[in-house]
């Protein structure tokens, strides 16, 4: 299963971008309540969009992002049909991508 729904709309020069990513984002910091034990740090480390092999955002996350992340955010340059590509890594090395093209 796919953990990135992502969506691209062009409106004038400007696109719009918004995705939502499906991940636990674990701070370390929440105990199990059955064992009492610490639940292990798993977060986003890294988001990355590409347009046309160029990286048009990068954002560095730590442990205090949500679970399930929603990220929205514009650039320019972009064109109907265009590819955009988005990107996570985590903590623990895992990661996934997924492209769009932009309406």
């Amino acid at each position: 299963m796919a953990s990135i729904k992502i969506r691209a709309k062009l409106d004038g020069d400007t696109t719009t971008v918004k995705a939502l990513i499906s991940h636990p984002m674990e701070t370390g910091q929440r105990k199990n309540k059955k064992t009492g034990k610490k639940i292990p740090a798993h977060f986003i480390q890294e988001v990355t969009c590409e347009h046309k092999g160029n990286v048009v955002m990068t954002a560095l996350w730590g442990p205090a992002i949500s679970k399930n992340p929603y990220l929205s955010f514009k650039f320019k340059g972009a064109a109907k049909g265009d590819t955009l590509k988005l990107s996570w890594v985590d903590n623990k090395g895992k990661s996934d991508s997924t492209e769009t093209q932009v309406r």
